[in-house]
C-alpha cells in the first residue's frame, strides 16, 4: 500500500541561508522531491544533494502545482520552494486552488503545510531602516493576471489613505510603463519629495539600494528583482535611513517622554475614535469662515462624518455657527413631498473635480419620476438620481443659511438645497415650513450619531 504523500510549501526568505527559518531548512531536508522556479532552486542548490529536483520557468506556476500533487499522490514528500514568503504573491495560493478544485480537503491523507518565510517587503525594509513601522500595504504592478484598472484603483486608494506602499513586480523587459503610471497616481496625493527606497536583489550577490524622491522613482534602475518602498506623508530619510514614525510624537515629548497636553498615557489620542469629532467642532469654532465641505477636506473624511460631528454639538462644545440634524431614513419621501412649500431655493451641485453649479429654482417645480428628481425649463435642466440619496441632513449656519444636504452611499454630497433670502430676509412662510419639517422629520442629535451609509 502506497504511503500518503505530503506537500511542503516552503518560503525560503530573501535567499541567504542565514535568513531562512529552521523549519524551512528541515522541510527541504525531509523532502524526496524539490520543485521550484529555476532561480529559487539555485538559492538552495547546496541543500539538494540526493533529491529529485524539478525546475520550472517563470510562467509555469500551475505546472509546479500539478507536479507537486502528482508526486504527493505517489507517496512522496514534496517541497515546493519560493523566495520570500510562499503565501505572499507565491505558490501557496495556486497550489491550494488546484488541490481544492481536484477534490482534495484538509482531511485528505495527503498533508499540506505552509512554511512561512521573510517576504520581500520586510527583507528590503530591514536594509534601509524602518519604513514599515506604521500602516502599509503591498501592491503588485504585474498585469499578467490582474486588470490594470484594478491595480490603478488599489494604488489610488493606498495613496489617498496615506499608506506606506510596497510595490512588487514593478517593471520587466516588456512592462516598462507600469512604474511610471504608478508614480503618476501616487503623485496625485503625495509630495514629490516623499522618500522612496528601491531595493534590488536584497540579501543576494547583486544587492543594490537606492534612496530617492518620489519624483525620481520611475527614472531609477528597476526590474523584476526589485521591491519599491514608497513612504507616507510622515516618512523621512536621515543619515541614510528611511523611517516612518510610529506616532509617539503625537502623544509624548520626544526628549522628556512627558505626555503632551490633552493626552493620556495608555489611552486613545484626543483625536482618536471617540475624540476626533470634538476636534471637528473645535476646527469649526476656530475657523468661522470654513464651510462644511472645507472641513471634510481638512479632515479627509466624508461629509457625512462632519455633519455627524456637528449634530453632536452641545452648548459647551459648539460647532461654530453650524447646526445639523439628520432626517430619519424612512422620512425621505415625505420630506420630498413637503418641499414645494419651501418656496424659492438655491440648488447646489458639485462635481468630483470641484466644479460647482448653483441654480435658483422654485421648489414647486421639482418633479419626482422614475427615481429621478428633476426640473426642466427654458433656462436649464436639472436631473438628480434620487435613488442615490442615502442621507438627508437639515443644516443651518447661524441665522444666515437654512437648507438640506443630500448625501450618497459614500457619505458625500449628492446635492444641496438652500432657502433663498432677499433684501428683507427669508420668506417667513418658507422658513416656518423648514423649521416644521425639521422638527417633524429629523432625529435627535444623539440618534443622528449612529448613521448608516
Amino acid at each position: 500500500m502506497t504511503k500518503a504523500g505530503k506537500i511542503l510549501l516552503v518560503g525560503i526568505g530573501p535567499g541567504a541561508h542565514e535568513h531562512m527559518t529552521e523549519r524551512a531548512r528541515q522541510a527541504i531536508a525531509e523532502a524526496d522531491v524539490v520543485i521550484g522556479y529555476s532561480t529559487y532552486i539555485k538559492l538552495v542548490q547546496d541543500l539538494l544533494d540526493g533529491k529529485e529536483v524539478i525546475k520550472k520557468g517563470m510562467t509555469e506556476e500551475l505546472d509546479r502545482s500539478i507536479e507537486a500533487y502528482e508526486h504527493a499522490k505517489q507517496g512522496k514528500i514534496v517541497a515546493m520552494v519560493s523566495s520570500g514568503d510562499i503565501g505572499v504573491y507565491g505558490m501557496a495560493g495556486p497550489t491550494y486552488e488546484l488541490l481544492l478544485d481536484s477534490g482534495w480537503t484538509p482531511d485528505d491523507p495527503i498533508q499540506v503545510e505552509v512554511v512561512p518565510g521573510s517576504t520581500a517587503l520586510s527583507s528590503c525594509a530591514s536594509l534601509v531602516g524602518a519604513p514599515l513601522t506604521h500602516d502599509f500595504c503591498s501592491i503588485s504592478l504585474s498585469d499578467l493576471l490582474t486588470p490594470w484598472p484594478v491595480i490603478a484603483n488599489r494604488l489610488e486608494s493606498a495613496a489617498r489613505g496615506d499608506f506606506v506602499v510596497a510595490l512588487y513586480n514593478p517593471k520587466s523587459g516588456r512592462r516598462t510603463q507600469h512604474i511610471v503610471e504608478a508614480q503618476n497616481i501616487l503623485l496625485r496625493h503625495r509630495s514629490p519629495d516623499t522618500p522612496v527606497a528601491i531595493v534590488k536583489s536584497g540579501y543576494r550577490a547583486r544587492q543594490n539600494i537606492q534612496l530617492v524622491r518620489l519624483a525620481e522613482m520611475a527614472d531609477c534602475d528597476i526590474g523584476m528583482l526589485t521591491t519599491v518602498l514608497v513612504g507616507n506623508s510622515s516618512t523621512f530619510v536621515r543619515a541614510g535611513l528611511m523611517v516612518t514614525p510610529r506616532g509617539y510624537a503625537n502623544k509624548y515629548d520626544a526628549m522628556t517622554g512627558e505626555t503632551r497636553a490633552g493626552e493620556q498615557a495608555g489611552r486613545s489620542l484626543s483625536m482618536g475614535l471617540e475624540g476626533w469629532k470634538s476636534g471637528v467642532r473645535q476646527y469649526l469654532r476656530d475657523t468661522p469662515k470654513a464651510t462644511l465641505p472645507q472641513a471634510a477636506h481638512y479632515f479627509a473624511q466624508p461629509l457625512a462624518e462632519i455633519l455627524d460631528a456637528v449634530s453632536l454639538a452641545t452648548p459647551d462644545d459648539a460647532a461654530g455657527v453650524f447646526q445639523a440634524q439628520r432626517a430619519v431614513p424612512d422620512s425621505h419621501e415625505r420630506l420630498l413631498a413637503s418641499l414645494p412649500g419651501w418656496g424659492k431655493l438655491r440648488a447646489v451641485v458639485r462635481s468630483e473635480a470641484g466644479a460647482v453649479a448653483e441654480l435658483l429654482i422654485n421648489a414647486a417645480d421639482l418633479q419626482a419620476k422614475n427615481g429621478w428628481l428633476s426640473i426642466v425649463n427654458t433656462a436649464f435642466h436639472l436631473h438628480i438620481d434620487w435613488r442615490q440619496a442615502r442621507q438627508i441632513w437639515f443644516v443651518s449656519r447661524s441665522d444666515q443659511a437654512y437648507g438640506l444636504h443630500v448625501l450618497d452611499s459614500q457619505g458625500e454630497a449628492l446635492f444641496n438645497l438652500w432657502l433663498v433670502a432677499d433684501e428683507t430676509g427669508f420668506d417667513t412662510t418658507a422658513l416656518q415650513r423648514y423649521h416644521d419639517d425639521r422638527a417633524q422629520f429629523s432625529t435627535t442629535p444623539l440618534q443622528a450619531s449612529h448613521h448608516d451609509q
